[in-house]
């Protein structure tokens, strides 16, 4: 039987897999929080997909109404300006607020659920800031 054949292949692991991940790996409890057989079987919610691209959507449909107004070179513009702001952050255990980012979508005046619930000083972010830097960088 040819199908139950491929799918014995399909779903075994390689050599190779186990050796990459390690046999004795562990799960990283503080970086990836608790595993979740319910998560990974069922298909998240339609609407889960729409809020974690929102900004996406929101930043597609200004630009596309950008170009119809004013041409191709606003919003090559304001594409270059958000690339610049992304590319400036502090260090991983410092809170930055992203203003300039602010500033550039027109949130600044608005007060919206992370401004009231995102405390930095409630944050379980707080780490080792070494630690933290050679993560970022691929040392550890």
């Amino acid at each position: 039987n040819s199908r139950g054949t491929a799918s014995l292949l399909k779903d075994s692991i390689s050599f190779t897999d186990v050796s990459a991940l390690g046999l004795f790996e562990g799960h990283d409890l503080l970086r990836r929080g608790f595993t979740s057989v319910k998560n990974e079987l069922l298909p998240s919610h339609p609407l889960e997909k729409t809020e974690k691209n929102f900004q996406l959507n929101q930043d597609k449909t200004n630009f596309a109404t950008l170009r119809n107004i004013q041409g191709i070179h606003a919003p090559l513009k304001l594409q270059m300006e958000f690339r610049a702001v992304k590319q400036v952050q502090r260090l991983p255990f410092l809170h930055s607020s992203n203003m300039a980012m602010d500033i550039l979508r027109g949130n600044d005046e608005c007060i919206g659920f992370e401004d009231i619930l995102n405390d930095p000083s409630q944050s379980e972010v707080m780490g080792e800031p070494h630690i933290m830097m050679e993560h970022k960088l691929g040392l550890l």
